[in-house]
């Protein structure tokens, strides 16, 4: 009886210590963001979410996204997608989503550079600034400014956002700057996106890479990640339409280089859709989800 006892208490604790290594073993569930202009079209007048940015949230969630980057800060009103700062950091809380990072534009205009007067452009940021802490967001980043006309203007433009990456500092928040093709022409015999890099503070500010854009300013993202080491923060991880739908895009070496490029989060873009935004988000949250290449969060921790 007492043999049958002991077996059975073995069987019992061998039992237990499965279920422990099954779950210890679990994956760990994936930090994937997603840029909410890809969903603009649902969001539309007619459209599945119309004046509901809580609902699609809630699905993103769903999908496995566990942040977003917004694109739609209005700092006449001080909202995103019509909502109070509280009110979007609420909806995004209740989805279980975090509202990380957004896209807000303000460059110094042609009048600014040539007079000098920046009060408006940092009375403009300041408020900004405010409202995105109020939102939660952690980076605020600016994600167009033309090719300037002299190296001069571009170098005017590069102190205007060390400026502003201060302030933002001051606030606990990140400032950055995300590129497009165009950034890679040549302003008087040097790419503007190197000069901007090499003429910004890097405690002051980051650069968001579009991996697809700069591929398409004929640039490789890993050897920016090499020659600017730690200066890319966030990446857009972008395809021609749906994430892997091309195949043209190396994303494993880009995330196998994530540490090189000092990657903090990710956020996925997509622009143009095979059957529709919800199901290409949908695609584009699976692709990374299952790659083995992607790590649960970034940056990888030393060991």
């Amino acid at each position: 009886m007492f043999k049958s006892v002991k077996v059975l208490a073995l069987g019992a604790i061998a039992l237990m210590s499965l279920a422990s290594c099954n779950i210890s073993s679990a994956p760990e569930k994936k930090d994937v963001g997603i840029q909410l202009y890809s969903m603009r079209q649902l969001l539309e007048p007619g459209q599945a979410y119309e004046n509901n940015l809580p609902a699609l949230l809630d699905t993103l969630a769903k999908m496995g996204y566990t942040q977003v980057e917004a694109a739609n800060y209005d700092n006449n009103n001080g909202t995103f997608y019509g909502l109070t700062p509280e009110e979007f950091k609420a909806a995004a809380d209740a989805a279980g989503i975090k509202a990380l990072s957004s896209h807000t534009g303000r460059t110094l205009s042609p009048e600014e550079i040539a007079s000098g007067n920046t009060e408006d452009f940092y009375k403009w940021w300041d408020k900004t600034l405010a409202d995105h802490k109020a939102a939660g967001i952690e980076y605020v980043v600016v994600p167009w400014s033309n090719v300037p006309d002299s190296l001069s203007t571009l170098k005017t433009i590069c102190e205007s956002y060390n400026e502003v990456g201060r302030r933002a500092a001051e606030m606990g928040l990140k400032f950055g700057y995300h590129n497009h093709s165009h950034e890679f022409q040549q302003v008087e015999g040097q790419t503007m996106l190197n000069y901007m890099i090499e003429n910004t503070d890097p405690d002051k500010v980051f650069f968001e890479m579009d991996v697809y854009w700069t591929m398409m300013g004929h640039a490789a993202p890993v050897d920016l990640f090499n020659k600017y080491p730690g200066r890319f923060h966030l990446l857009h991880i972008k395809d021609r339409r749906e994430i892997g739908q091309s195949g043209m895009v190396g994303f494993d070496a880009i995330f196998k280089n994530a540490d090189k490029a000092g990657m903090e989060n990710f956020f996925v873009e997509i622009e143009e859709f095979t059957d529709g935004a919800e199901k290409g988000a949908k695609e584009s949250a699976d692709y990374l989800i299952n790659a083995p290449f992607v790590n649960a969060k970034y940056p990888v921790a030393a060991e």
